[in-house]
């Protein structure tokens, strides 16, 4: 009897591995940044790439290539943010239409309604899922900052 389990269950092995399909590589992971971050040395990657997928890091509103944050508050900042993001973006191969999610921490709750109506001017048809949160404190004393996932690479490559 134990010859015959030992048979049956060789036998339910070999079909399970002869029918598996074989698993697909896991997608490359593409760390990248554009000259300007790279000369900076910070300790993150300006956007990293896994497949079709683009994560941006969380960007504030500086002017491209400082670390000086633009004047005028939380409108200017996130004016200057999402003029950032586009272009990480486009030299990425993605654009503002790709954006699928956006994370938008906040020094300050009260300021929402300001961020958000030069949000809706960068998504205007299609906006991405989107959190908002208070953050106690932002790097470079911001009033906001902004992190996103887009879509990247040719639709037709599904």
């Amino acid at each position: 009897m134990k010859m015959i389990v030992v048979g049956i269950a060789g036998i339910l092995m070999g079909l399970f591995i002869g029918c598996a399909e074989p698993r697909p590589e896991a997608p490359a992971v593409e760390f990248l940044n554009s000259p300007a971050a790279t000369g900076r040395n910070l300790p993150f990657s300006e956007a990293v790439r896994v497949g079709h997928l683009l994560f941006l890091s969380g960007q504030l509103g500086t002017r491209p290539g400082t670390t000086e944050l633009v004047p005028g508050g939380i409108a200017a900042e996130t004016e200057q943010i999402l003029k950032n993001i586009k272009t990480i973006l486009e030299r990425n191969g993605s654009s503002l239409d790709r954006v699928v999610k956006c994370t938008v921490f906040l020094a300050d709750i009260g300021e929402w309604p300001a961020m958000n109506e030069v949000y809706r001017r960068y998504f205007p048809q299609h906006p991405p899922a989107r959190s908002a949160m208070a953050a106690q404190g932002l790097a470079l004393n911001a009033r906001v900052e902004i992190e996103c996932i887009a879509v990247v690479g040719d639709s037709s490559e599904h």
